[in-house]
């Protein structure tokens, strides 16, 4: 008897158990709202995920498959596929038709980064709340409000009137299906589990939301806000000063002194005047990341190098994260033979090369982002004056699913001529505004043969050809062709602008003022086979002053580009070792001319012997970014106390108001050539400061502020920057923390805390065989239980490459292979 109530409590207490752990959890953390009250947290159930047949157990992978060749069948392939996977799991794709080489590409990507594919088209069409609970509700209904999902949507309409692009999308969507379909929870990406949710069939319209995404990274950038607080505060002139729109000794991406040979097509707005700009915005639109998205890319031509072939060059900067932004494949069907990265969710090769090309991108920069502020007719905020006249708004209700409420939470954006209103205020309705952004409106429909076309482009006139049907984000496409042409070209769909339109907030009381023109693509600035030998971009100016149309951005690099065009006018029989010890160079001219600057300024007089012993220790640095060096450090935390100091009133304005900063080059401009201006003067002191006592005044309190780290043995540069490679989740175990790594945002190895060259790519070109190197810090797979999750961490770490094994056939033996999959 009493061995039968023992089994009994054992067994009441196992159903308890197994019950407790198939619910999820509810906890409480304090407020940090003010509030006093708990915040109500709900976890996903640990029971599913600690399951031994189903759960996380099943994530573990070996570093061989079990499986050397396995061979699936689907009813909608008609031909033949084999997918080789190299000794690093990249896939190498062998197909008989183009079609069935972008199904393949999707079944493989989503084999590899299902979770990250989900989570992306979450981001961009917000819809994280539903797996992720209520804390990220604000980021969904501001991704709906800027309008993501409706461009979106429009993407996918334009890419329909294409039949022969579009067909190549669904191929891509059925094999990512084809995946899904055949998947049963216990195969389920370890993130699912950890979650408890399960993966949703891929479709067109989630390829477009990360096309979104894309978009949101690379041409959501704008200061309008900013500058038209900043002229408010310093009327025109002061203005003017503190934010000229070109450096003089900027060299541009296309070479100063082209001649434009066409005729400016002429804007229908009236110019933008500065006494039209509107007042004070007290209110932030959104808060903004400081991050300055950048890249690198150039090409070299033949007469330059050792081997007499072009060589390519290209490192995007974008967020470091595993799993890593990027897909490396091959992809070989008639008529094309690829070998690059892609962007999981989308098919084809966007940086990479194949047998008679290589080509790459970097961001353009332009803003392609204008405010307009609505004047309400009444406080419904329903209709608003326009043309002389009312216009109704476009109510649009968004229902957002929440994980852990049954009741969906509804938010209604108001879409006016010019866009959606993502910004409103109870308290002042008069600064509600409205977003015109490239991204809302529809893409050339044969978008997607963009890097299709480069991927089977032969020269110069392929390539051409193929970036006609490119619309947006803005690139600078560079190429390098077997047949010794090397040429750049400042790419995308560009509004013809008034003088300084889009710089500042407009009032909207016109709907037909903006926008009304495009840029003709034969007025694009291009250059092919400069005198030079060589072309390059970084994120500067597209040209000089001298282009005939307006144009400007929140950010152009003044320093990249600068050094990098100095250092390959200075190089003769260029090789390949030699481009990638440019690509990591951690020299930087933002330190090279500001640091000087300081130094001289700084008055010695007024500094401790120990103060002084740091100053004599800055005077000898050659100004690289060395992770093990002291340094960097320094001049990074006095060129920050420096700045502050100088823009206090920008930076301590008394209303709080989003301003614009100036850029780094014109402190170092002012400081050295106007050490008097009032800028220096502290708004806080009865004194008259100048730029020398600033100088001297922030480099004590720099010292101070460090010197108990100065004293530690592992005070450098890495340990202060702290580069992280964080999960999507950033869960520290499935994340690489505080990297030991040089390089610095102003510098060609632009690796700050959480950016960085996210894929480095060198080829040489026009050889009977290419030859070429990569890395990208993360690996092939999603998995955090995989091998293959982040090998390429240490290699980029350490500034090696891997030899890309651009392979002739399948049975190509010149490297080792792990896998192969056949798909009929």
């Amino acid at each position: 008897m009493k061995s039968k109530i023992q089994f009994l409590l054992s067994l009441l207490s196992t159903i308890a158990l197994i019950y407790a752990m198939s619910i999820p959890i509810s906890t409480s953390e304090p407020a940090k709202d003010g509030t006093g009250k708990a915040k109500e947290k709900l976890l996903p159930p640990a029971g599913p995920f600690f399951n031994p047949f189903e759960g996380f157990w099943q994530n573990a992978e070996p570093v061989t498959p079990s499986r050397m060749l396995e061979k699936i069948e689907f009813a909608d392939i008609k031909g033949k596929v084999k997918v080789v996977f190299d000794e690093r799991m990249v896939p190498h794709i062998f197909a008989e038709k183009l079609e069935e080489a972008c199904f393949a590409h999707g079944y493989v990507v989503a084999q590899q980064r299902l979770w990250q594919m989900d989570m992306t088209t979450r981001l961009a069409g917000g819809r994280l709340a539903e797996v992720l609970g209520p804390d990220l509700l604000a980021t969904d209904k501001l991704q709906r409000r800027r309008g993501l999902l409706a461009g979106a949507q429009k993407a996918v309409a334009s890419w329909e009137s294409s039949p022969e692009s579009f067909r190549l999308i669904q191929a891509y969507v059925d094999g990512v299906n084809a995946y899904i379909r055949q998947l049963s929870p216990r195969d389920y990406p370890l993130e699912f589990k950890l979650l408890n949710y399960k993966p949703e069939e891929w479709s067109v319209l989630k390829s477009a939301l990360v096309k979104k995404y894309m978009d949101l990274t690379l041409c959501f950038g704008e200061e309008d806000l900013e500058a038209t607080n900043a002229l408010a505060v310093f009327g025109r002139e002061v203005f003017d000063k503190l934010y000229p729109r070109y450096f003089s000794r900027q060299t541009p991406v296309i070479p100063a002194g082209t001649s434009w040979s066409f005729e400016k097509v002429e804007p229908v707005a009236p110019s933008n005047a500065p006494q039209e700009a509107i007042g004070l915005i007290k209110h932030k639109v959104y808060e903004k990341e400081r991050i300055l998205v950048g890249s690198n890319n150039w090409a070299v031509s033949g007469d330059r190098t050792q081997s007499g072939n072009p060589i390519l060059c290209n490192d995007p900067h974008l967020r470091l994260s595993l799993p890593a932004i990027w897909f490396e494949a091959q992809l070989q069907a008639p008529g094309i033979n690829a070998y690059g990265v892609s962007v999981p969710g989308i098919p084809g090769i966007l940086i990479g090369f194949n047998d008679k090309m290589a080509w790459g991108v970097t961001n353009v920069g332009h803003d392609l982002l204008d405010w307009y502020r609505v004047k309400w007719t009444d406080d419904s905020k329903r209709s608003y004056e326009c043309d002389g006249g009312v216009k109704n708004t476009e109510l649009v209700i968004n229902a957002f699913q929440v994980r852990g409420q049954q009741e969906p939470v509804y938010d209604t954006v108001k879409w006016t001529v010019w866009g959606p209103v993502v910004y409103e205020s109870s308290s002042e309705p008069k600064n509600d505004l409205a977003m015109r952004w490239i991204s809302h409106l529809a893409p050339d429909p044969g978008e997607i043969n963009t890097f299709l076309g480069l991927n089977t482009s032969q020269g110069y006139d392929d390539y051409t050809t193929s970036l006609r049907n490119y619309s947006y984000p803005a690139q600078n496409f560079v190429m390098a062709s077997g047949a010794g042409d090397i040429a750049m070209t400042v790419n995308g769909k560009f509004p013809v602008k008034a003088e300084e339109e889009g710089r500042f907030v407009h009032n909207g009381d016109k709907s037909n003022s903006f926008w009304q023109q495009w840029i003709p693509r034969e007025h694009l600035p291009q250059v092919k086979n400069p005198a030079s030998g060589f072309v390059s971009s970084a994120n500067q100016h597209s040209t000089d002053p001298s282009y005939p149309y307006y144009y400007h951005a929140a950010h152009f690099d003044q320093f990249r580009g600068r050094y990098l065009n100095q250092q390959l006018a200075a190089l003769q029989n260029i090789t390949a070792e030699d481009m990638m010890k440019l690509q990591q160079s951690n020299y930087s001219l933002h330190a090279a001319e500001g640091l000087p600057v300081m130094l001289r300024l700084t008055d010695t007089t007024q500094l401790s012997e120990a103060q002084k012993r740091i100053w004599r220790q800055l005077s000898a640095w050659d100004f690289r970014f060395q992770p093990e060096l002291t340094e960097p450090a320094l001049f990074v935390a006095w060129w920050e106390a420096f700045y502050e100091s100088s823009f206090d009133e920008i930076l301590s304005h008394p209303d709080s108001i989003p301003m614009l900063l100036p850029d780094k080059w014109r402190l170092t401009d002012l400081a050295d050539n106007s050490p008097q201006d009032p800028v220096f003067d502290l708004v806080s002191t009865p004194e008259k400061e100048t730029a020398a006592s600033i100088a001297t005044l922030s480099f004590r309190q720099t010292v101070d502020s460090l010197s108990k780290k100065l004293s530690q043995p592992d005070f450098n540069w890495a340990s202060q920057k702290r580069t992280s490679i964080m999960h999507l989740t950033s869960i520290p175990a499935f994340s690489r923390i505080n990297l030991p790594v040089g390089g610095y945002k102003e510098a060609l190895n632009a690796i700050s805390e959480t950016h960085g060259p996210s894929w480095r790519m060198v080829v040489e070109i026009g050889k009977e065989e290419v030859e070429a190197w990569g890395v990208y810090p993360g690996g092939s797979s999603g998995n955090p239980g995989s091998p293959f999750y982040d090998p390429g961490v240490e290699k980029w770490m350490s500034g090696a490459y891997y030899e890309l094994f651009f392979m002739k056939d399948p049975g190509d033996q010149r490297q080792p292979v792990r896998y192969t999959l056949e798909i009929n």
